[in-house]
């Protein structure tokens, strides 16, 4: 594996997907960012602005555009960024691109497959076996990463060579990336988290207060440690960035998708009415089906992630799911 990678695709045009390949594109890489609508790639590279996804920052002339999978023929590393719910779908498209035998795929998408349970590494490792697998996670707003905000997030990997080639990829001034072997629970953090962000939304639509956002944060890390270690992962990677870093950032950011969900679930919305209204898509929805399907195979008490599920089916009111989390028997903590 060479020193530096010759061209970096980034697979996924939303504001994800745009914020990263402005940082890399900052790092001095060569950068390719492909994206499913090829009008919407179209406007892209006239505009030099993601208006749809990050709009008010410039896109440099030296990153290209395509919506073409067999552009990125050539690069010797992919970041996979589309919506969990895609990710199989994209994957098996870019099976049948002639990719470079040893190109790297790191992943950046927060979610867990319905249905199935499996990460996004396990989705990738599936569909295009043999490259080396790589993931990435923290909190990280797309808005505050292409705004050079200091940010710092964690990757995943085990094969230190290639975790440190990462590192030296990503890491800037403004970008600070650390390292670890624990993929499972670096994955299962950034996205677990994703609900608990729901379930703090629905707490400031019903004006709860302080009090009550603090405790149901503090109860969902508890919640998010008891079904991440069940699934996988290492208690002390839920302590770091892609746990509870991530779960705060989540949770309180007027950026996150997923709190602003539940804020609106929280005042009356219908779960309809939201998504309706969205140009893009909050992963905390799809993955609590996952968190759920999976907590009940492995019989694990997950009390807010039920609550938030009966939330979105509609079978009870944000408040009853909030009056049956503070009538259940008191317990050690």
């Amino acid at each position: 594996m060479s020193d530096t990678f010759r061209k970096i695709g980034v697979v996924g045009a939303g504001s994800w997907g745009t914020a990263l390949a402005l940082l890399l594109e900052r790092n001095g890489h060569n950068v390719c960012v492909w994206g499913h609508d090829a009008e919407a790639i179209d406007r892209l590279h006239a505009q030099r602005e993601n208006r749809a996804y990050l709009p008010g920052v410039p896109l440099p002339a030296t990153i290209a555009c395509t919506a073409s999978l067999e552009t990125l023929s050539d690069a010797d590393l992919l970041l996979l960024v589309p919506p969990s719910s895609a990710m199989r779908e994209v994957a098996a498209r870019l099976s049948t691109v002639a990719l470079c035998p040893d190109a790297v795929l790191l992943s950046c998408t927060k979610g867990v497959e319905r249905g199935s349970g499996l990460r996004m590494s396990q989705i990738l490792e599936e569909t295009l076996p043999g490259h080396p697998l790589a993931v990435l996670s923290g909190p990280s707003h797309a808005e505050e990463v292409a705004r050079q905000a200091p940010t710092a997030v964690v990757l995943g990997c085990v094969l230190p060579d290639l975790l440190a080639q990462l590192q030296a990829v990503f890491c800037n001034a403004t970008f600070r990336a650390y390292t670890s072997n624990d993929i499972t629970g670096i994955e299962l953090g950034g996205a677990l988290k994703n609900i608990f962000a729901l379930a703090a939304g629905i707490s400031d639509g019903l004006q709860l207060g302080d009090n009550t956002k603090a405790a149901l944060v503090t109860r969902s890390l508890a919640e998010l440690v008891r079904l991440g270690v069940a699934l996988g992962g290492k208690q002390e990677t839920f302590q770091g960035l892609s746990g509870i870093g991530d779960l705060m950032v989540t949770c309180f950011s007027k950026h996150s998708r997923n709190r602003s969900v539940g804020e609106r679930l929280g005042k009356g919305e219908s779960l309809g009415q939201i998504v309706s209204s969205m140009s893009m898509i909050a992963e905390g929805v799809p993955t609590t089906y996952s968190a759920h399907e999976c907590a009940r195979k492995l019989h694990v008490q997950t009390p807010i992630i039920d609550q938030i599920r009966l939330i979105l089916e509609g079978a009870l009111s944000p408040a009853e799911a909030m009056t049956a989390l503070l009538s259940r028997d008191p317990r050690p903590e």
